[in-house]
């Protein structure tokens, strides 16, 4: 095989992450180790809040990777539970659409909202008073209002009773939530338990959605 002088292979690993595998040892000593360190997760979430237009991204910033690295340690284990850079950037960009959506709502809000909104979903119910408690912790005193849901939630309850199914509210708020997630997520996995209503929460949701661009 002719060796071809401006090629390059590089490898990035990222040992101890979910779904990911070790190279195999003979394949390992083929490239030369070069370490990295772990990256500022406030310094990278302060630039990007600055990028998005907050002006007081460095104190929002540290409250924020306090809260997510208060939330890894005390929340329950869950695989589907992420606080990493990943899910730190989803929120960044969430922040930033809702600040240029509502410029004249407070920073800390937009922030909060942008949190909740990306987090809230995909908790288990033992787990949302504590979230809801680090939240008050580090933003004291600082009121979120609701978000305005009147024309998709009225069509979801329609839909809902087209479907001759009971209009129960945390049905509605599960279906809300999912809208929610799929704003500031690619790809989207709804778990629970058999008969826990799943299919039926995507599926009102697409009917509502498709009842509303119809108009």
């Amino acid at each position: 095989m002719p060796l071809q002088q401006c090629c390059g292979v590089f490898i990035t690993m990222n040992p101890g992450y979910a779904g990911r595998a070790e190279l195999p040892d003979n394949l390992k000593v083929l490239f030369r180790p070069v370490s990295m360190m772990i990256p500022s997760y406030r310094l990278i979430a302060e630039i990007m809040l600055y990028a998005e237009g907050f002006s007081s991204a460095e104190e929002l910033s540290t409250k924020m990777v306090q809260l997510y690295k208060l939330a890894s340690e005390q929340l329950s284990q869950q695989k589907h539970y992420d606080f990493g850079m990943r899910a730190v950037k989803s929120v960044l960009v969430m922040a930033g659409s809702l600040k240029r959506a509502n410029p004249t709502d407070p920073e800390n809000v937009v922030l909060i909202k942008a949190m909740r909104n990306s987090n809230v979903p995909k908790f288990l119910a033992d787990d949302l008073p504590l979230f809801e408690a680090l939240i008050r912790d580090l933003f004291p005193g600082v009121e979120i209002p609701p978000d305005a849901t009147g024309q998709l939630q009225d069509e979801i309850e329609r839909q809902i009773e087209k479907e001759h199914m009971e209009k129960n509210p945390v049905f509605v708020k599960k279906i809300i939530q999912l809208f929610e997630t799929f704003n500031v997520r690619f790809g989207v996995m709804l778990v629970g338990p058999s008969g826990g209503g799943k299919t039926a929460c995507y599926k009102i949701l697409k009917a509502a959605m498709t009842q509303i661009a119809e108009g």
